[in-house]
């Protein structure tokens, strides 16, 4: 199974767009998906990321919730990419980029047509959009843990 998680609410502008960082609410969905995840039980052992600072301090305190291990990958930098090659040899894994990627993978897997919110998430599996939760969602299942 693939994670699609988009990363969290972020500045609006930094000298430099990889440089943009999570704001207190980005923090905050952040860490709803890793207890929501870690609720869920879904197993996930390990993390790739965007290099970019919003994507990648998402995923860290995503996974400081699953105990994952968090790898960067230029592939989830921006653009299309190929989810099922980066998903090979996991069973579940958790990728965390940006929009409108997310949202053209998604399409590209399943034929949904979708867009994932800030912070929002959806799984995929064999082909299959099996959930896809706004972060509201996710609080709420983080919640009730």
């Amino acid at each position: 199974m693939i994670w699609l998680l988009r990363h969290g609410d972020a500045e609006e502008a930094a000298e430099d767009d990889d440089a943009r960082r999570l704001t207190r609410e980005g923090e905050h969905q952040a860490e709803a998906a890793g207890v929501a995840l870690a609720a869920l039980e879904v197993g996930i052992a390990t993390c790739l990321t965007s290099p970019k600072v919003r994507a990648r301090d998402t995923a860290r305190i995503v996974c400081r919730e699953l105990g994952a291990e968090v790898e960067e990958t230029e592939a989830l930098r921006g653009g299309d990419f190929d989810q099922a090659e980066l998903a090979a040899g996991w069973d579940h894994v958790l990728l965390v980029g940006h929009e409108p990627d997310f949202s053209r993978a998604i399409q590209a897997a399943t034929g949904a047509r979708v867009k994932l919110r800030k912070g929002g998430l959806a799984a995929i599996e064999e082909g299959t959009l099996l959930a896809l939760l706004a972060p509201a969602q996710l609080r709420a299942i983080a919640a009730a843990r």
